[in-house]
């Protein structure tokens, strides 16, 4: 597939192709936001210290601020307004189902859901949409603090017993849902987004990575996942 350059441009692609982007740009849309709206915003009141306040709210800027991005591509490409936020055409994922309550909870999830956001952006780097390309490759160094930030408050809190032991716990809670992220084996929305080259890897291929990622990442802290195939 030869790239498009420009939104104007994709009105002459496939309409298989039109209609894989605007997936790909609509559900980013939906899920940035209401990512925002249930787990960063929240997150700033369960946040211990003016610091990690501050930091947090930088979280959630960046967040609502993906959702902005996304949302002028959408319009740009044609997809209503309505069917970019929570309560339209595309339901957020799963994984925003966790009910938040805990500060620990919340760095478990910029620790291993961030990690599984970076791949799926890392497999538009280089897609033949030059706007989502570009799109993705700017996005890329904030979904690398906000996993960063889990990183780094996660290993603030085991340095504790009553931190680690929390941690863990979050994670045991949070984690059996996260495969589930990366879509259904043999996916037919997938197998179209690889033939045109606007995503690179099977969802097997991504979810093993991650898989492999998070076990090191959880790992360096001196904890474990739950296990994987009853996560699975």
């Amino acid at each position: 597939m030869d790239a498009i350059k420009t939104a104007e441009e994709l009105k002459n692609a496939p309409e298989e192709y039109q209609t894989a982007i605007r997936k790909i740009v609509r559900s980013h849309a939906v899920n940035e936001l209401y990512g925002a709206q249930v787990f960063d915003e929240p997150a700033i009141a369960l946040a211990p210290t003016p610091y990690a306040k501050w930091l947090t709210c930088r979280v959630a800027m960046e967040e609502y601020g993906h959702h902005v991005r996304f949302r002028e591509l959408g319009e740009q490409i044609g997809i209503p307004l309505d069917e970019m936020v929570p309560g339209g055409k595309k339901k957020p994922l799963s994984i925003f189902e966790f009910p938040l309550k805990t500060w620990e909870e919340f760095c478990v999830i910029k620790l291993l859901a961030d990690l599984a956001e970076i791949l799926q952006v890392e497999d538009l780097l280089h897609c033949t949409f030059h706007p989502l390309r570009n799109l993705a490759r700017m996005t890329m160094p904030e979904e690398r603090f906000h996993a960063q930030f889990g990183k780094d408050f996660c290993t603030e809190l085991v340095a504790t017993e009553e931190g680690r032991a929390r941690v863990q716990d979050a994670i045991n809670r949070y984690f059996p849902i996260l495969p589930a992220f990366f879509g259904k084996a043999g996916s037919k929305n997938n197998e179209i987004f690889r033939k045109y080259g606007i995503k690179q890897r099977s969802n097997e291929e991504m979810l093993a990575d991650y898989l492999e990622r998070a076990n090191g990442l959880v790992a360096g802290l001196g904890l474990k996942l739950p296990d994987i195939k009853a996560a699975a």
